[in-house]
């Protein structure tokens, strides 16, 4: 197979403020695909100057309606069928990811031989895990199981026949959008498929505990609408996910206060159940540390399923949580 049978392959990036990455992320796809579509939510870095110079279709985001990283990809995949409507395939890639060389012709075979599958993706790395604890804590977490799943990340390659079957992700997502999507491809009768091969490196660039904190926030909150709109059985998408948070990042915490301030010295005993979940998961890739940070972080993600709570109360939107 040779790159000239990459003619129905279409990519679609996304963006907001991404900078040198998105450069990084645009030069590894140049050249070697004919239709780009990079679509900005709002930069003001200059990266919608940086993209056009390098031959990208640019779309801006109208950002007087609230945008999501979900209502990105589906303004990109739908303008990549408007110039290029006998496209096959489409590749998402966040702006802050560089596309590995060869993976193209991996994910597009596989595609090829199974008409089954609606999503293939491979092994995401993180650029520098060395460079903070959050990196590291990235990279390990980007490290997932091959073979058939329930869902894909950020980064992958999707058939057009099934995005336009489902009707692609759901805009209103701040988080979470991927899982949900093929929630409902699964449901279509698609199947899902993580490759034993090199897709993408990302760059987090988290380097400050603030950052870490936001993001298993946002965690949180897509725990919570996950479960909220595919909850019931026999999905019962994210339904552990979003209880673990609450019981572990509020429900312990409050009894234990409640003990306390009765005087009760059981809430001392109760407080034991953090450390023994940590030695319970300590032999988890990341040892350790990972551990730490997974049990530290259901109190983020507690007050992301709070946030999620409060707005669905409130009949609000939820306001976008950023990381960066």
């Amino acid at each position: 197979m040779s790159e000239a049978t990459l003619d129905r392959v279409g990519l679609v990036a996304i963006g907001r403020n991404e900078g040198e990455r998105l450069r990084a992320c645009l030069s590894s796809v140049v050249g070697r695909l004919s239709h780009i579509v990079y679509v900005d939510s709002g930069s003001t870095d200059g990266s919608v100057q940086m993209a056009q110079t390098m031959g990208v279709h640019v779309i801006q985001l109208d950002m007087s309606v609230p945008f999501t990283a979900a209502r990105a990809r589906n303004v990109g995949w739908r303008a990549l069928l408007e110039l290029a409507p006998n496209l096959e395939f489409v590749q998402f890639a966040d702006g802050d990811c560089v596309v590995v060389d060869g993976w193209w012709l991996t994910a597009h075979g596989f595609l090829r031989q199974n008409p089954t599958h609606a999503v293939v993706c491979g092994r995401r790395r993180e650029k520098y895990p060395e460079r903070s604890i959050y990196n590291r804590l990235c990279d390990i977490e980007w490290d997932t199981p091959v073979g058939d799943a329930k869902s894909c990340g950020g980064d992958a390659l999707m058939r057009v026949d099934a995005l336009q079957q489902t009707g692609g992700y759901r805009d209103d997502l701040i988080a979470g959008e991927e899982p949900e999507l093929c929630v409902r491809l699964r449901q279509a009768g698609w199947l899902i498929h993580r490759a034993d091969a090199e897709m993408t490196l990302h760059d987090a660039t988290m380097l400050r505990f603030g950052q870490w904190w936001s993001r298993s926030k946002r965690a949180g909150h897509a725990f919570a609408e996950g479960a909220w709109l595919h909850g019931a059985p026999p999905e019962r998408h994210w339904v552990r996910e979003a209880a673990r948070a609450i019981g572990w990042g509020g429900l312990l915490p409050m009894a234990v206060l409640l003990a306390l301030s009765s005087g009760q010295l059981f809430g001392l005993v109760l407080l034991l159940a953090y450390p023994v979940q940590m030695v319970r998961m300590r032999k988890m890739p990341g040892g350790w540390i990972s551990a730490f940070f997974l049990v530290l972080g259901k109190f983020p993600e507690f007050f992301g399923v709070m946030q999620w709570a409060l707005s669905r109360i409130r009949r609000i939107r939820s306001v976008l949580i950023e990381y960066k």
